[in-house]
C-alpha cells in the first residue's frame, strides 16, 4: 500500500458499493476521521449508522435464518453489529484506501486501525440512509452479509460464542464459572496481540493469542469445552 496515493478516488469506492451520491460532500464526511480537525468528520454518521445497521442486520436475519429463536438472533446480531464485524465488511470493500487522515493518524497506520475502520463503515451506512433512507443501504447490506456469511446455514458455525457455552456448562457442572487472565501482551499498540488462559476451579484449562482480546478469550474458552466434552464424555449432540 503506498500511503502517498491515498486516499483513493472516492469514485472508485463508488463504483464498488454500485451506488453514486447525489452529494459527493456527504461520502467525503463519512470518510473524514475526527483527527482531521479542519474538515466535518464522520462521528455524527457514525451514531446513525450504528442504528441503520442494527435494523438491517437484524431484518437480514430474520428473513434467513426462519428457525432461529429469537434469543439466537440477538446473540447473532451482536457478532455482526460490533467491531469485529465491521471491520470484516470494511475490508471486503478497502475501505481504509479511501480514509481522510491527519498525519499523525497516517503515521501510526490508522488506515488498518480496526476501531477506524469499524466506525466508517457504520458512518458510511450512515450516509447511504441519508440520501436513500433504507433502499440502497439494505442492498449493500444484504450483498455484503451474504458474501462473508452465506444464506444463514453456516451461522451456527461462525458464531458459536464459546465464552458463554463454556460458562453453562461450568456452571452445571461444576457450579462455578471459567475466570480468563492475561498472560502476555506482544506487537504494537496498533495491531497487538494477546494471550490469554482460562482456569476452572483455578486450574487452567487452556491457553490461546488472538486480536483482539475478546478473539483470544473466545479461542482459549473453545479448546476449554472441548477438552472437558472429551474429559466428561460429552458429545456434540448432547
Amino acid at each position: 500500500m503506498n500511503n502517498n496515493k491515498l486516499p483513493k478516488d472516492q469514485r472508485l469506492l463508488e463504483d464498488i458499493l454500485g451506488y453514486r451520491f447525489k452529494d459527493p460532500a456527504l461520502l467525503t464526511q463519512a470518510l473524514t476521521h475526527k483527527s482531521c480537525k479542519e474538515q466535518a468528520n464522520n462521528e455524527r454518521l457514525e451514531f446513525l449508522g450504528d442504528a441503520v445497521l442494527d435494523l438491517l442486520v437484524g431484518e437480514y436475519l430474520y428473513k434467513n435464518l426462519p428457525q432461529a429463536k429469537e434469543g439466537d438472533l440477538s446473540k447473532i446480531r451482536a457478532c455482526i453489529v460490533h467491531e469485529e464485524g465491521f471491520v470484516k465488511l470494511a475490508k471486503s470493500i478497502d475501505l481504509g484506501d479511501f480514509l481522510h487522515l491527519s498525519q499523525n493518524e497516517e503515521n501510526n497506520n490508522g488506515r488498518q486501525k480496526d476501531s477506524i475502520l469499524s466506525n466508517a463503515f457504520e458512518a458510511l451506512i450512515g450516509a447511504i440512509y441519508l440520501e436513500t433512507q433504507l433502499t440502497h443501504a439494505s442492498t449493500i447490506i444484504n450483498t455484503m452479509l451474504k458474501a462473508h456469511y452465506g444464506d444463514g446455514a453456516q451461522f451456527s458455525y461462525v458464531f458459536t460464542d464459546y465464552k458463554t457455552a463454556l460458562q453453562e456448562f461450568v456452571q452445571s457442572v461444576y457450579k462455578t464459572v471459567p475466570r480468563y487472565h492475561l498472560i502476555s501482551t506482544q506487537g504494537p499498540d496498533h495491531d497487538k496481540r494477546f494471550e490469554v488462559s482460562v482456569t476452572i476451579l483455578d486450574e487452567e484449562f487452556a491457553r490461546a493469542i488472538g486480536t483482539p482480546k475478546r478473539k483470544a478469550e473466545q479461542k482459549a474458552a473453545h479448546i476449554a469445552y472441548e477438552k472437558l466434552q472429551n474429559e466428561l464424555g460429552y458429545t456434540k449432540d448432547k
